[in-house]
């Protein structure tokens, strides 16, 4: 076991587990869990050793995220889209002063971040801005009626997307790295959900203003295609394995307390359970097959630019958020009412709500649209499996 998921337990089990339910029933930030990552040094971990932090690598993140998932996966949701924002800055960020010092503040001051690509006006399509940038004398300014910013009044910094310049399509974006202290935010509605309530994705509207070095020079198109989109499928689909094992997990505890109550029978949700486990196996090896099919490209812009990658990466988020739905449900009927139940070490309503979260970000039905008209574009179907 690795120190990086040695400190994810630990933090899961002594913190995020025991304030879980309050996140949830409160619909409030984890900031006992968030506090004790940022205290494990597990928010920077991305960031490289000549920026000052430890280097670790896509995979180090994704066995967190699965990690994090089994205890609170509000806490692991708001881990998974912070360490998306640091590799695009990472990844994509470097090559003036004012980044580097960033990415040494990241791992220095273990800083939280959020993101603002979504927009009122867009129809749900980040690949699009309305808002864009206005410069003036070296400097920027810009605001953005953001729909959605995750933990926003509780991060330390945000990722906004808007157009390059006023002039720009609403396509040509880039990225402005805005730490919270050049930012201001007018909350727009109130965070009242089904699940994932802790991550409070509430609606803003965002004023920034500051240096143009805090832009990513490279089209956000690019920094989309190559990490963010990999990354963001890849530590969504991980913590929502976790969520899926801790179900498989409670429904195995039941099954074995039946069995000690009943030694020699066989407990009713038995071959429920083992066809749960098969799932939770299949899905489990398509996380692993993706990330490795990730770190073979590393390194490689045509690679991660490739159309059988941009498939296989959305194929592993649609599956994936589907499989989390169908192990938890199975889990669910093994243990029929006692994880019906909220009162109870086998209770699975938290996992069920929060699963069905899945489908819903970035939607399904987009995935698959865009998937489709990149099959369509293959010239060669065994690419598919190169």
């Amino acid at each position: 076991m690795s120190d990086w998921i040695a400190a994810a337990r630990a933090v899961g089990s002594d913190v995020a587990a025991r304030h879980a339910d309050d996140v949830d029933q409160q619909a409030r930030f984890p900031k006992e869990a968030m506090d004790a990552l940022k205290a494990a040094r597990l928010l920077g971990i991305l960031v490289p050793k000549d920026k000052g932090g430890p280097g670790a690598g896509i995979a180090d993140v994704v066995s967190v995220c699965h990690v994090l998932g089994q205890y609170c996966a509000a806490t692991a949701m708001i881990y998974a889209m912070h360490q998306i924002q640091v590799s695009c800055i990472v990844r994509h960020g470097g090559g003036n002063s004012w980044m580097d010092a960033f990415a040494k503040r990241l791992a220095a001051e273990q800083l939280l971040l959020a993101s603002a690509t979504s927009e009122a006006g867009i129809g749900g399509d980040v690949r699009s801005s309305i808002c864009a940038i206005e410069e003036k004398g070296g400097r920027f300014a810009l605001a953005k009626q953001a729909t959605v910013i995750s933990y926003g009044a509780d991060s330390d910094g945000i990722l906004v997307t808007a157009r390059r310049t006023a002039q720009s399509p609403a396509s040509d974006q880039v990225i402005v790295v805005v730490p919270k202290s050049s930012a201001k935010l007018e909350q727009l509605q109130d965070w009242d959900t089904l699940g994932m309530r802790g991550t409070c994705s509430i609606g803003y509207h965002l004023k920034a203003e500051g240096e143009m070095a805090q832009i990513i020079s490279k089209p956000y198109a690019d920094v989309s295609a190559q990490t963010m989109l990999p990354t963001s499928h890849l530590v969504w689909s991980s913590l929502w394995l976790g969520i899926a094992t801790d179900a498989v997990a409670r429904a195995r505890a039941f099954v074995r307390a039946e069995a000690r109550k009943k030694p020699g029978v066989l407990s009713p949700g038995a071959v429920r359970l083992a066809e749960a486990t098969s799932q939770l196996q299949l899905m489990k090896a398509n996380v692993v097959a993706a990330l490795r099919r990730y770190e073979a490209a590393l390194g490689s812009e045509d690679n991660l630019s490739a159309l059988p990658f941009a498939i296989a990466m959305n194929s592993l988020k649609t599956a994936s958020s589907q499989m989390a739905v169908q192990i938890v449900g199975q889990a669910m009927l093994v243990a029929g009412l006692a994880a019906y139940r909220n009162d109870t070490p086998y209770s699975l309503g938290r996992h069920l709500r929060d699963a069905h979260s899945a489908a819903l970000m970035v939607n399904n039905d987009r995935i698959l649209a865009n998937t489709a008209q990149l099959v369509l574009a293959l010239r060669d179907d065994p690419e598919l499996l190169a």
